[in-house]
């Protein structure tokens, strides 16, 4: 199936292959086609899965562009609603789409300027509500999405929510979308939709099969050097390493800092101003690393992130499956990396388990191994070098001091001298060691399991003897 497929309209069509889209995701293939027909929708979709695009398309297809706003899209967070709002943009481009994000921390006088010219808004439900609770909008959309409905649950926009749809019409087509379905949202989308279509995304489909899916188990203490010999010997172009806390973020930022990689920190500590400066510049490729807790990440969408690795694993499989959806998009190839202590495997194994995809266990590369490939790969930039009209007036300068050989041996020295390669041979786990734990946790989960001893709740003798 291609995009074609859709029939939507040639500027939206032309802004699809502009994008290098090729075939719909398959929330794509599900939602276009329910939504073009006009009905409700409960699509459960996590990151990374295309899901914008999903409900963007057919809605900007459907816009009439009659100067009101017609679409309005509810986002957990302002990072979110800019990153809606490019995709939005981008997307319907050649219909000529003006799009206005709504968010707190902003001048109300140019958001109220910019939804004047909107024809799609992209609002958080804090602003939003307090614009049409003071009256300063009125909106009529034909057309609502409510994006990321579990993570507005989680940071207690719930009752906003439910406030901002009494000021909206009831002659609308409404959207809602969520990764996971607690009881809450399926009540709200009991309340605020219209014998809605339920689309879900099945385990299988989760994970991108984009993806490759690999770990590596060491020790503790290995932990630092493994990442630094993986990053050495993957050389991600555009990287996110996801940690579990704010302070393992900023050490570990100072530490690949400190080791001559060019890492940024995000986590919820730092100022507003400063995270959109992070993410402005790691977009614009400033920094090659972005490391990164779970909540700092939420609604992040770059989408030309090569490598994600897990410095630790996340608690619970849907946070591992928000963190790879960061790679692996738009057609793209991604790898995601874990680094796991046999005390985590057990975790690790139920992730493999609930997301239903293949992960790889491989070594960590070896100091030889490193060497080899740091080797192959300045060859190939040597020879790949065009030569250069001051590259040839240096080697004549050159042969009136030296000769040839010694010359090309000085210039190689100068291009590897900065390629340190730590002197430890071995780091990790061997492959047979890895495959005896995994048989240990599988014989573990196989054993039945005891339901007491024969001598539990009996008193202790105190006769002596």
């Amino acid at each position: 199936m291609t995009f074609q497929d859709f029939n939507l309209k040639p500027q939206i069509q032309k802004a699809i292959d502009l994008a290098g889209f090729k075939e719909p995701s398959p929330i794509q293939k599900e939602a276009i086609p329910v939504i073009l027909s006009g009905k409700d929708m409960v699509g459960q979709a996590h990151t990374g899965t295309g899901k914008t695009a999903a409900f963007a398309l057919p809605v900007l297809n459907m816009l009439e562009l009659n100067g009101e706003v017609e679409a309005l899209v509810i986002v957990p967070t302002r990072e979110l609603a800019t990153q809606v709002s490019d995709e939005i943009f981008r997307l319907g481009k050649y219909l000529g789409i003006k799009t206005a994000t709504v968010y707190g921390g902003s001048s109300y006088s140019r958001q109220l300027h910019h939804i004047e010219n909107a024809s799609v808004v992209i609002a958080t439900p804090g602003r939003l509500l307090d614009l049409l609770k003071s009256g300063k909008i009125e909106l009529n959309p034909s057309f609502v999405v409510l994006d990321e409905a579990d993570e507005m649950l989680d940071m207690g926009f719930l009752d906003d929510i439910k406030a901002i749809f009494e000021f909206l019409p009831s002659n609308r087509q409404t959207l809602l979308f969520s990764a996971t379905m607690p009881n809450e949202i399926k009540e709200l989308a009991s309340k605020i939709l219209y014998n809605p279509e339920f689309i879900s995304i099945t385990k299988k489909e989760v994970t991108n099969v984009n993806i490759k899916q690999f770990y590596y188990v060491v020790d503790e203490k290995e932990r630092d050097e493994a990442l630094i010999r993986l990053l050495d010997f993957k050389n991600p172009k555009k990287a996110i390493i996801f940690c579990r806390m704010k302070v393992e973020v900023d050490r570990l930022n100072e530490f690949l800092n400190s080791q001559g990689f060019n890492s940024l920190a995000l986590h919820g500590d730092i100022a507003q101003r400063q995270r959109e400066e992070v993410i402005k510049n790691f977009k614009r490729g400033n920094g090659e690393i972005l490391i990164a807790t779970d909540v700092a990440a939420r609604g992040l969408d770059i989408s030309d992130v090569t490598h994600v690795f897990n410095y630790h694993i996340p608690f619970d499989p849907q946070s591992y499956v928000h963190r790879i959806g960061r790679t692996g998009r738009a057609g793209r190839e991604g790898i995601a990396v874990s680094i796991v202590t046999p005390h985590e495997f057990k975790q690790l194994l139920k992730i493999q388990k609930e997301v239903g995809s293949a992960l790889i266990n491989k070594e960590i590369p070896t100091s030889s191994e490193l060497k080899m490939k740091k080797q192959k790969t300045t060859l190939e930039t040597i020879l790949s070098q065009e030569i250069s009209k001051e590259a040839i007036e240096l080697l004549n300068l050159l042969e009136g001091e030296i000769d040839l050989s010694t010359a090309a041996l000085k210039l190689a020295s100068m291009v590897i001298k900065n390629e340190k390669v730590s002197p430890k041979e071995k780091i990790g786990k061997s492959k047979k060691e890895i495959e005896k734990l995994i048989s240990q946790f599988e014989n573990e989960a196989k054993r039945p399991k005891r339901r007491g001893s024969f001598n539990r709740g009996r008193r202790r003798s105190t006769r002596r003897h």
